[in-house]
């Protein structure tokens, strides 16, 4: 497995509210556009749904689209990323999505983890090898 790490920083979202009844939780789809660098280099485009609870903690999941490339070689892949967040920082993990690999990281496997202290750029470590 080869490891590589660094930074992703948001550039665009929106989030809507799916549900918001009182005494529940309140679900929210969010989507968002990245600009990786570091051991990736591109972009990243993501759909989330959030889970909020009374807290305004939050547990989510979804997907993560990255197109760029890894050690210059260039395509793109699927994550499946599952996280929590305080209310101000978030943690999760990824997963490559198997067989979603394009261009020259065709056959891309792996897994990783993000972290998000607050703000705009969120650090990342990713293993993966090309199978």
């Amino acid at each position: 497995m080869n490891k590589i790490s660094g930074s992703f920083t948001i550039t665009g979202g929106d989030e809507q509210t799916v549900s918001d009844a009182e005494g529940e939780f309140r679900v929210t789809r969010v989507s968002g556009v990245q600009r990786f660098e570091g051991g990736i280099v591109g972009e990243g485009f993501v759909d989330w749904v959030m889970a909020y609870a009374p807290d305004r903690s939050a547990r989510f999941v979804g997907f993560q689209r990255v197109v760029g490339s890894i050690g210059g070689r260039a395509g793109g892949f699927l994550m499946e990323s599952t996280g929590f967040h305080d209310g101000r920082s978030s943690v999760g993990s990824w997963r490559i999505v198997r067989n979603s690999g394009t261009g020259a990281l065709t056959g891309i496997a792996g897994q990783g983890t993000f972290e998000a202290p607050g703000g705009a750029v969120v650090s990342y470590e990713l293993e993966y090898e090309l199978v």
